[in-house]
């Protein structure tokens, strides 16, 4: 099969996610990888060692719009004869996938947990009803995938791509365009790609007791997330909002401190590695998914936790 990798870059590096997606379509076997990045600011080295091949560059548009750079992908994708297009599910990867999969007249199959060949296609595992169930489903090509954020191991090779320059697209109508951006404060890690969070509800009480989750973080190199209660009250910005209507992670490990484990929230969380739960109540519904659980005040336990990582570091 060939495949197709949507390239995202932040901070001027290129994604781990978008890694991960090219290691999925080098685990699924396909056997000519090639890239596309769509704007500035790219060299064939960023993508050294990813296993890719080949890198269109498409020039920018004027100001950022989805449907822009889902016709210029769609438009590459034609031409190539790529069988699968990649893209990770980010939120750019996200907004942009399925425009490009209409444009592609292809099927489309979002965030994605595991991959299969099947037979001139695909099959796909992917999370239902928040998390509750997983099914499998099988597409042909020609095909859009995304893929979740840490569900797969990053793309390994040798080489450079070879780079080739691409036309802009036939200008599409752009029905969304991107006034302003901001950065999030201290270029911590974002959410989707961490390893270890650390996250906190409305058990914290108050938003200056998110100082002990930060504490551990710090200590563990993970960063700080919150549920859509915390966030709701104010304590915590919306990008640090882990759960249905916020981001969806899959990090090794994650702490869930004073939350209490509705279905919203596990939909977000669910797919990590190992959950530890710190809660008062027993009975609380985040015991049921968690690998590891404490009883207690987060207040208490948080920085308990937190002295004994210290004592083991020696500091």
């Amino acid at each position: 099969m060939k495949a197709l990798i949507y390239v995202e870059q932040r901070d001027g590096k290129v994604r781990t996610a978008t890694l991960e997606a090219a290691g999925a379509a080098a685990a699924l076997g396909c056997d000519e990888l090639h890239a596309v990045f769509v704007g500035d600011g790219l060299a064939a080295d960023a993508l050294a060692g990813a296993g890719v091949s080949k890198l269109f560059l498409v020039p920018p548009s004027d100001s950022y719009s989805p449907e822009y750079h889902a016709a210029a992908v769609a438009e590459l994708a034609r031409d190539g004869g790529y069988d699968i297009v990649f893209f990770a599910a980010t939120q750019r990867g996200k907004e942009i996938a399925p425009l490009a999969a209409v444009g592609r007249r292809a099927a489309f199959l979002g965030d994605v947990l595991e991959l299969a060949a099947d037979g001139g296609g695909v099959k796909a595992k992917r999370s239902l009803y928040g998390g509750k169930l997983f099914g499998w489903f099988s597409a042909p090509a020609p095909l859009v995938v995304t893929t979740r954020p840490k569900m797969f191991a990053p793309a390994s090779g040798e080489g450079e791509p070879a780079v080739e320059e691409r036309p802009a697209p036939a200008a599409p109508e752009k029905r969304a365009v991107l006034i302003e951006s901001h950065a999030s404060a201290g270029g911590k890690v974002d959410l989707t790609e961490a390893d270890i969070i650390v996250s906190g509800g409305r058990g914290m009480k108050d938003p200056a007791n998110f100082a002990i989750l930060e504490e551990l973080a710090e200590l563990l190199g993970g960063v700080v997330g919150a549920s859509r209660a915390a966030v709701d009250a104010g304590w915590r910005p919306h990008s640090d909002q882990v759960g249905q209507t916020g981001k969806v992670v899959s990090p090794q490990v994650y702490f869930a401190v004073g939350i209490s484990g509705a279905i919203q929230h596990l939909a977000g969380m669910s797919s990590s590695k190992v959950i530890v739960a710190v809660n008062k109540d027993p009975e609380a519904p985040i015991f049921k998914v968690a690998d590891y659980g404490v009883v207690g005040d987060a207040m208490k336990v948080v920085p308990a936790l937190s002295a004994e990582i210290r004592k083991k570091k020696g500091g």
